[in-house]
């Protein structure tokens, strides 16, 4: 029990991972837990939305799991384009001291949930990884493009950055946001040049 606890009580400190985008109404940054359970429930919803055979219970745990690493990490927008080798193999020190909290068999399950989060291959993995881009994109969107402007992120790195993941894991949720963030371009959304 006190192995649980303490992986709990360490999980609280997700709560201070802040992140470039801002929740709807408010003046500060979005938090990683709260982003995590956003997009679980994100996922949850748009189960109607799955390939079949997507198990949307994995899919929720994956996504409730994939940031935890950036308790010791920090956040990186998703835009970043170097380093990115580096921040995962800091991320997979960080899930293995946070996971090996807990007693073996669940630091194992946990583990691979996040290991096929990250390696992205497996139909629970795509639809995940489709609600993990697509959550930061919807709050965009509906804040006029406030961490894309702020950021200086152009239409162009958006839709190459989060368009193949999203249409590759839910294809239906990509014909939506495409419309979308071209109707957002001509709004002037976006920061930066066209690259």
């Amino acid at each position: 029990m006190q192995q649980i606890i303490d992986f709990i009580l360490e999980l609280d400190k997700l709560k201070g991972v802040t992140r470039k985008t801002r929740p709807l109404g408010l003046d500060r940054a979005e938090n990683s837990a709260e982003h995590s359970w956003q997009i679980a429930m994100l996922a949850a919803s748009l189960a109607p939305y799955a390939a079949p055979g997507v198990d949307i219970q994995r899919v929720i745990a994956m996504l409730l799991v994939h940031d935890i690493g950036e308790i010791d990490t920090g956040d990186t927008i998703v835009y970043a384009e170097e380093g990115q080798a580096e921040r995962k193999a800091a991320e997979q020190v960080a899930v293995t001291r946070i996971f090996g909290l807990l007693p073996a068999a669940q630091a194992a399950a946990f583990m691979a949930l996040w290991q096929e989060f990250d390696d992205a291959v497996s139909a629970d993995a795509r639809f995940a990884h489709a609600a993990d881009r697509a959550m930061p994109v919807l709050l965009n969107l509906a804040n006029k493009g406030q961490s894309w402007r702020e950021n200086g992120i152009s239409h162009q790195r958006v839709v190459k950055r989060i368009g193949p993941p999203i249409k590759d894991g839910c294809p239906a949720l990509w014909d939506y946001l495409e419309q979308r963030l071209a109707q957002a371009s001509t709004q002037g959304f976006f920061g930066g040049d066209a690259d």
